[in-house]
């Protein structure tokens, strides 16, 4: 029965089709909400493919069945066919009577229900509590890992979190002579596997297949050409391997492999006893690699060391690439690190047990919300257009009425804005709207101007107390000064007070 199967795969890729446009057309709140989205539809996808690919399966019709149903059909009785087939299906579901039959509709229908949506999600086992459903970094085992190494530098979390893809020797790297070992290796590997399972993690609708790719194809290049930092080829570098820049401000010393911020303190340990048998020791491995070069160049491969140099070069490589392409969750890591650190324990149990319980209290509020606009479907009758209580009901008439709400009071200082009621009216003049229109027109004491709503009205009366201000105040200049036989200065009227009196 391939034509049956031929249409119950075109029926599944539709549904499958719909399904993804229904949860592309909401847009969760939640982080735990929009990865499980996510995720379902990168599993659709992957279903979509499995399906399409059987469906050329069947159009090709390599054996022939497909061709030989189609004229079975068309040739015979067709009612003689369809009681065949009727017997088919009977007999199978003689055979196997609990067979259960998939719903597809059902089974592609976003979870909304209260039992469905209590189920763990795809997304609660996938992130652990640090990585907080993957907006933080989780390399606690990684740091751990960068510490048993040998002769590595003794880094916070804080500081690892900033240092890890700086595989330079003067920042928080490794000598080269140290990282090739197992330990570095394996450290590595590891570090660049957490990053590329989180990047899958977080971004399942991303081809990251095809961004790895990209990255190794430009690490070919850049490995052939020589040009990845910290792992250039020693030997085009013998020459200019003393006093070259470090990774910082200082003087880098290729054979002590050691950085120097003063020059001076460099030239003088050039004469020094490590130098020199570190020197001897780096011109010694430059010849026994120089040696297996060439015999392995001969035989047509390449030396044993190089090859894994290599390796690890291309695991530092890809840590820096995924690294950059994750900087802001880098970033919020760090923060959050930083904020956790100033957190008591009971704080950070607290913390994770909301975490957890917040989308559970998202979705009982939603299946509350849809329940009750179930139960409400009624539309609202309101022909008069009354104001709405606090219940989301029009009040009564008879209170409409004795508050006078529909009598309008327009104000043409708030801009033409009506009020409906008189108590709404006699309290808008304390309110931010008519203050604000009162100064636009220069007033500056708005209390005198209460009951006053037209412009022109309040320009004269703001004129008018300008007026009487000016006329009561009395300027300096025009006070008469009077002088005593002490030199004591006062107003004219005071001295013809104490003259009068005899006190002068």
């Amino acid at each position: 029965m391939l034509l049956e199967e031929q249409r119950f795969l075109h029926e599944d890729l539709e549904r499958l089709e719909q399904a993804i446009a229904d949860r592309i057309s909401e847009e969760p709140k939640h982080i735990r909400d929009r990865l499980t989205r996510d995720h379902q539809i990168a599993q659709f996808l992957d279903r979509i493919s499995a399906q399409s690919a059987k469906l050329l399966e069947i159009y090709r019709d390599a054996d022939g069945a497909r061709s030989r149903e189609i004229q079975q059909i068309g040739t015979g009785d067709p009612m003689d066919e369809f009681y065949k087939q009727i017997a088919d299906i009977k007999s199978f579901h003689a055979r196997y009577p609990n067979e259960p039959v998939e719903n597809l509709e059902r089974a592609y229908r976003p979870k909304k229900s209260s039992d469905e949506a209590g189920q763990p999600s795809i997304v609660d086992t996938m992130f652990t509590g640090e990585e907080g459903f993957g907006r933080f970094f989780d390399l606690q085992t990684c740091h751990e890992q960068y510490l048993n190494l040998p002769n590595a530098k003794r880094l916070t979390y804080l500081q690892y979190l900033d240092m890890f893809d700086n595989f330079a020797p003067g920042a928080a790297g490794l000598k080269r002579s140290e990282k090739m070992t197992d330990q570095y290796f394996a450290y590595v590997g590891h570090l660049a596997l957490d990053l590329e399972t989180f990047m899958r993690k977080t971004r399942p609708l991303e081809n990251i297949d095809k961004v790895l790719y990209e990255f190794d194809k430009k690490f070919e290049e850049d490995w052939e050409n020589d040009k990845v930092a910290e792992w250039k080829n020693e030997d085009t570098n013998t020459t200019s391997g003393a006093g070259k820049p470090a990774a910082g401000d200082g003087i880098w010393c290729e054979a002590c492999e050691k950085a120097f911020t003063n020059e001076n303190v460099y030239k003088n340990h050039l004469n020094g006893k490590k130098h020199i048998r570190a020197e001897n020791e780096r011109n010694k491995r430059e010849q026994d690699d120089s040696t297996g070069g060439t015999n392995g160049a001969s035989k047509g491969g390449v030396s044993t060391t190089r090859l894994k140099e290599r390796a690890i070069a291309e695991r530092e490589y890809r840590i820096k690439r995924l690294a950059s392409a994750m900087s802001t969750e880098r970033s919020d890591t760090r923060v959050n690190v930083e904020r956790k650190q100033l957190m008591t324990e009971r704080e950070r149990q607290q913390e994770l047990e909301n975490l957890f319980s917040a989308t559970a209290s998202a979705a009982q509020a939603t299946e509350m919300d849809e329940g009750e606009e179930g139960d409400d479907d009624d539309k609202i009758y309101n022909p008069l257009k009354l104001p709405l209580a606090w219940d989301g009901k029009p009040i009564p008439f008879w209170l409409y009425k004795l508050h006078g709400l529909g009598v309008e009071f327009a104000c043409e200082i708030c801009g033409n804005f009506v009020y409906m009621g008189r108590r709404a009216f006699d309290k808008h003049f304390n309110e931010a709207r008519h203050i604000h229109g009162l100064k636009c027109l220069g007033v500056t004491n708005t209390s005198l101007f209460r009951d006053i709503t037209q412009i022109d009205e309040a320009l004269r009366l703001w004129e008018k107390i300008q007026k009487d201000r000016r006329k009561d105040k009395v300027e300096d200049g025009s006070v008469v000064q009077m002088e005593d036989a002490e030199g004591n200065v006062m107003p004219e009227k005071v001295y013809y007070d104490l003259q009068k009196q005899g006190l002068l």
